[in-house]
């Protein structure tokens, strides 16, 4: 598993999708059409300014087909949203034995707010958002389009 550089280190998982939809105990919670599934994770001192930067690469990705079939067109460019879920398990570490640790990820209480500020960050883009339950049991289902998968690790990019 990589470390952080100073400790930051947001990392995003997303998929272009046809559609996406959050079920908790078995109600439908939230759903998208076109757009995409983010699966977000923070560990101990992620920060707003890295979260709102990961939000500005995030809604400005161009993976959907300009008139020539060519990945040019961004989210706003299509009218597709987002599907938001936190995923704690994003910072899973099997260094040791078979079972994931979890020691790297955010507790809840960095965790939550910083979570709520990467959501609110995307309205505040014009970019449609629904999201699950944060520790909620989220059953998601989700179409892949492409399939087209992206990873951002903040490390990687800032």
């Amino acid at each position: 598993m990589c470390m952080p550089i100073g400790g930051r280190y947001v990392r995003l998982i997303i998929q272009r999708v046809k559609h996406a939809s959050c079920t908790i105990e078995g109600e439908l919670y939230s759903k998208i059409d076109k757009g995409y599934c983010v699966f977000v994770g923070f560990t101990h001192d992620d920060t707003e300014e890295l979260v709102s930067k990961m939000v500005n690469k995030l809604t400005k990705l161009r993976v959907f087909e300009d008139e020539n079939g060519k990945m040019n067109k961004s989210l706003s460019d299509v009218g597709g949203a987002i599907l938001s879920i936190s995923q704690f398990t994003l910072y899973a570490s099997c260094k040791k034995g078979n079972r994931p640790g979890f020691t790297d990820a955010a507790r809840p209480e960095v965790a939550i707010p910083l979570y709520d500020f990467f959501n609110e960050e995307i309205k505040k883009s014009g970019i449609p958002v629904q999201t699950g339950v944060f520790g909620a049991d989220m059953k998601i289902d989700l179409l892949n389009d492409g399939p087209i998968t992206i990873i951002y690790d903040s490390q990687e990019m800032f």
